[in-house]
């Protein structure tokens, strides 16, 4: 292979279909791809016994301790980097890392720890932190005060160790929420189906480790910004404050893609990111 291959890392509550419509799309180009699930996603997600008793007991759900808690950031860090380091044996030595969402901050602890192995980074309307800011303070900033995400949760993520969103609600105004959250340009039914594919306890204590990044080992790595225009759960001015910082902190211009998208690019424009991901990858 001459070419480098792709490693994909999902969002908070989301797991590795969150790819599927891109990866069809560059798997077309002959590029090599890998979806994992993080560490508490996927089959590995644990979720409260409440969840699943409908109708929903909200007292319940509100206080049962998520079974998910415990999910650590450098679990997650060290089941990327295992999985970069297969892609680079495949690849020619180099991968091209890409996240989404709360999934931003895993790629840059992995770029600090394996840069050499990286031919580029890739966020997508992701948690890019510059050095020593934890994601819950992005999270908290002014900038993010319109995201609707936080206005879901259906517990207090101190209280039961997990942001807990109830993705089988069945008020409609809960949902049409969560569907304007994360998606609002996709179709109904489209996000119905990848709702499947959702688990309702993210991990809190992620949220409070710091960026590891520095100029010396994550600075040299190229790295690319999807600036999403529409997103309701990573605000536009929140995605360009953190590429701001992080260009300063590294002293050095992101490489920036804009599209108008909500949070869900992967859905409502898998053309368009796959093209910009072929392009970084040389095949565009």
């Amino acid at each position: 292979m001459s070419r480098p291959g792709f490693v994909f890392v999902h969002g908070a509550w989301h797991n590795h279909n969150t790819w599927d419509h891109v990866i069809e799309r560059l798997s077309a180009r002959d590029l090599l791809t890998h979806a994992l699930d993080l560490p508490g996603a996927g089959l590995d997600a644990k979720m409260p016994k409440s969840y699943f008793e409908r109708p929903l007991d909200a007292q319940a759900f509100a206080t049962e301790p998520s079974p998910n808690a415990g999910v650590t950031q450098a679990e997650r860090t060290e089941h990327v980097v295992n999985a970069v380091r297969e892609m680079a044996a495949r690849a020619n030595g180099k991968v091209i890392l890409a996240g989404h969402s709360l999934g931003g901050a895993t790629v840059s602890h992995v770029a600090e720890e394996v840069p050499k192995l990286l031919a580029a980074i890739v966020y997508v309307c992701a948690f890019m932190l510059p050095p020593g800011m934890p994601p819950v303070s992005m999270i908290q900033d002014p900038l993010m005060a319109d995201a609707m995400v936080p206005s879901l949760f259906a517990a207090p993520p101190p209280q039961i160790g997990a942001m807990r969103v109830d993705f089988k609600s069945e008020d409609p105004a809960y949902r049409a929420r969560t569907h304007a959250a994360y998606a609002g340009d996709v179709d109904r039914a489209m996000f119905e189906d990848g709702l499947a594919h959702f688990h309702c306890d993210e991990p809190a204590q992620v949220t409070t480790v710091p960026s590891p990044v520095t100029r010396e080992r994550y600075g040299r790595v190229p790295r690319h910004y999807i600036h999403c225009t529409e997103d309701r759960a990573v605000t536009p001015a929140g995605q360009k404050k953190m590429i701001a910082l992080m260009d300063e902190a590294m002293g050095g211009r992101t490489a920036v893609h804009t599209l108008q998208s909500s949070h869900s690019p992967f859905d409502s424009h898998p053309d368009a990111l796959a093209d910009i991901l072929a392009e970084i990858a040389g095949q565009g």
